[in-house]
C-alpha cells in the first residue's frame, strides 16, 4: 500500500459515485477517500448565500482530513473537483503530497462561459433540474464513443445527475463562475502530478490538458483514447493505471 491516502473529488453535476468503477482497484493500493462535495450526493448545502464557494468546498475537505487524522494525502479532482483541488492547494499546500487532475483546466471562465453558468443556476432554481439538465450535460460529459457504444455508462451518468439537488447545482455553477486563474499557483506546485485527459473531451480538450501538465514542474500527461470528460467512468482501467503510477 502507498504511504499516502488518496482523496478523489468528483465532477459537476455528479457525486462520489462517479468513482465506483475505480474504487476497488485503488482501495487495494492505498486508503481511498471519496467525499460528496457540499450540495451534492449526501452532503447538504448550507442555508443562505454564505459558504458556497470553491474555498468552502476545500475547507470541507480539510475538515474531513482533520477528522480522519490525515496530515498529508494525494489529492485528485475531476473537473469541478480539480477546481476544489486548486482551492485546497492555496489554503493548505503542506497537506498535499501528490496531485491528479482529470478533465480540469487552470484558466478562469471566459465571459461567455460565466454567463452560461449563471443561466444554468437561474434555471435550476426556477424550474428544478428534472427533464433538462442531464440531457444538456450528457453530450458534454461523455465522449462520442461512450455515447454510441456504452449505453450503460450513459444511463448511469443520467441517473446520478438527475438525483442532484437544484440548489446544489446552482450554488456550484456560481462557485465555478467566480474562480480565478490558477496558472501561477500550479507553477509553484513541487509535488508529483498526473494530468489525465480524454481524447474526446470537448470541455477541456487534450491541448488544454497538455498546457496544464506543462505548467507544473513534475507532471505527467496521460491522454486516454475513446473517452471524454469523465474518464473514471469511461476508461476506468486506464485511470487506475495512471493513479497507481502516482501512488507508486
Amino acid at each position: 500500500m502507498s504511504s499516502l491516502p488518496l482523496v478523489l473529488l468528483h465532477a459537476y453535476p455528479l457525486d462520489a459515485r462517479m468513482w465506483d468503477p475505480v474504487r476497488a482497484p485503488l482501495a487495494e493500493r492505498t486508503r481511498l477517500i471519496t467525499p460528496d462535495l457540499r450540495g451534492f450526493g449526501r452532503s447538504p448545502l448550507p442555508g443562505g448565500e454564505a459558504g458556497r464557494s470553491l474555498d468552502d468546498m476545500a475547507r470541507d475537505v480539510l475538515a474531513l482530513l482533520d477528522r480522519l487524522g490525515l496530515d498529508r494525502v494525494v489529492l485528485g479532482g475531476c473537473s469541478m473537483g480539480g477546481y476544489v483541488t486548486f482551492a485546497l492547494l492555496r489554503l493548505a499546500p503542506e497537506r498535499v503530497g501528490g496531485i491528479a487532475l482529470i478533465g480540469a483546466k487552470a484558466s478562469a471562465d471566459t465571459d461567455e462561459a460565466r454567463s452560461n453558468r449563471f443561466a444554468v443556476a437561474r434555471r435550476a432554481e426556477t424550474e428544478g433540474t428534472a427533464g433538462w439538465l442531464a440531457d444538456q450535460m450528457l453530450p458534454v460529459l461523455l465522449g462520442e464513443t461512450t455515447r454510441k457504444r456504452r449505453p450503460e455508462v450513459v444511463e448511469r451518468v443520467r441517473e446520478i445527475v438527475e438525483q442532484q439537488s437544484p440548489s446544489g447545482v446552482a450554488a456550484a455553477q456560481r462557485a465555478m463562475a467566480a474562480r480565478g486563474d490558477s496558472t501561477a499557483l500550479l507553477r509553484s506546485v513541487d509535488v508529483p502530478a498526473v494530468v489525465i485527459a480524454g481524447e474526446e473531451d470537448t470541455v477541456n480538450p487534450p491541448g488544454v490538458a497538455r498546457d496544464l501538465a506543462d505548467t507544473m514542474p513534475h507532471a505527467e500527461l496521460m491522454a486516454l483514447p475513446e473517452a471524454g470528460h469523465l474518464t473514471p467512468l469511461e476508461a476506468p482501467e486506464a485511470v487506475v493505471d495512471a493513479l497507481a503510477r502516482l501512488l507508486g
